[in-house]
């Protein structure tokens, strides 16, 4: 009876050690994902594996899993320099907050937030710099579900400065061609439509105004990509 309960403690505590082991690797895990990014890391990057990284993030954000940050650390060390992986496009609304969507950390991500996330020149150029001078190897246009922004270019909303802004949404709604169903903002489908291709809008207008861009694209040193934010669940859907 005693050997018994002898075998049968040791399995007790030997399974509480691989327990443990476990926990201990997963937390080394979340070290090596939560640090700052270094430029031979970068440089060792492609988009598609940054795409991937952004997907991965995601899906963790999606089932409340982030990574634990020490953010002290994080800030002493992207001091010394900044390698971020991506640049992404977003809209102004507070309900997307970027890094934490994708999981990312202080250094990882440049970011442009512009009501529509529409593109102008000052966008542009923020996006050559991140890419071309700072070595970025994605671009991500990120629209959302629900945005004000496309429901008030859908109804023509004018109103000081938002008025020329909204005007670089509406080609979007004009480029969808013939639509049977209800073309205003009340419209769920109507307004998921016009805010997808929007962001279709804007990643032509990159390549088209960027000849940096596109032809840092062209020789496979970025990827541009487009992607919906779904506010009501938290995924991010890619193009």
């Amino acid at each position: 009876m005693r050997s018994l309960t002898l075998i049968l403690f040791s399995a007790l505590l030997f399974s509480s050690c691989s327990e443990n082991k476990k926990e201990e690797v997963k937390q080394d895990e979340q070290v090596r994902l939560d640090k700052v990014m270094t430029q031979e890391e970068q440089k060792s990057l492609t988009p598609e594996k940054v795409l991937t990284l952004l997907k991965e993030g995601n899906d963790r954000f999606v089932k409340g899993e982030l990574t634990v940050k020490d953010v002290p650390k994080q800030i002493i060390e992207a001091s010394k320099g900044q390698y971020p992986k991506a640049v992404i496009l977003s809209c102004l609304d507070s309900r997307v907050p970027i890094e934490k969507v994708f999981d990312r950390s202080i250094g990882d991500v440049f970011v442009a937030r512009v009501a529509g996330n529409i593109v102008n020149t000052d966008i542009l150029a923020s996006m050559e710099y991140g890419c071309k001078v700072s070595g970025a190897k994605l671009i991500v246009v990120l629209g959302h579900s629900d945005c004000g922004a496309v429901k008030s270019a859908i109804d023509n909303v004018q109103l000081g400065n938002i008025t020329e802004l909204l005007a670089k949404i509406r080609p979007s709604i004009d480029s969808l061609g013939p639509y049977s169903g209800e073309k205003t903002s009340k419209n769920k489908e109507f307004v998921e439509k016009v805010s997808n291709e929007n962001v279709r809008t804007a990643i032509d207008n990159i390549r088209l105004n960027s000849p940096i861009l596109k032809e840092m694209e062209d020789k496979g040193e970025i990827k541009i990509v487009g992607a919906v934010y779904d506010i009501d669940n938290g995924k991010v859907k890619f193009y």
